[in-house]
């Protein structure tokens, strides 16, 4: 996979995410082909990580999306397989260690500026898409990141040093 592919991959990641998408779904939506996923059935899935899980605020939903993309990529399939799962569980801790370096956090809830899940862990419902809402977070930017850090990834892969 190319340079430009893999940043055409990260400027769809921002798009769906523009569109209304949450952040896990933008990001797994935007690899998922790779690995033989649907759009529609790659977003069903992620759907339920948006707003930190569920809303609750917890894990980033775009950090999220690069678990899941982690475990479609070198997921053990056999559930004897520890190697296969250790092997994936290194992957997973490194592409979270960058995402972390990068965004000061992991936790949604951090990475929104808001103080303790109790705030959060009432409210499911979803907030407008409006250009105020645009504004006033930096989901954007933590979706591309992400994007970013998974195609980096790739990249690496295909190119060991």
């Amino acid at each position: 996979m190319t340079d430009q592919e893999l940043d055409t991959r990260v400027a769809r990641a921002v798009d769906y995410f523009m569109q209304g998408y949450g952040c896990c779904q933008s990001v797994v939506a935007a690899f998922a082909d790779i690995y033989g996923l649907d759009e529609t059935m790659a977003k069903k899935i992620a759907a339920g990580f948006g707003g930190g899980v569920g809303r609750l605020r917890m894990m980033c939903g775009a950090v999220s999306g690069i678990v899941m993309l982690v475990g479609l990529d070198c997921g053990q399939t056999e559930g004897s397989d520890r190697e296969g799962k250790s092997a994936c569980y290194k992957v997973v801790q490194e592409l979270l260690a960058k995402s972390k370096g990068e965004n000061g956090s992991l936790i949604c809830a951090e990475i929104l500026g808001i103080k303790g899940y109790e705030k959060a862990k009432n409210s499911y419902v979803a907030s407008a898409r409006t250009a105020e809402y645009y504004k006033s977070r930096p989901c954007a930017a933590k979706v591309e990141s992400a994007a970013r850090i998974f195609a980096n990834y790739l990249k690496d892969k295909q190119n060991p040093v």
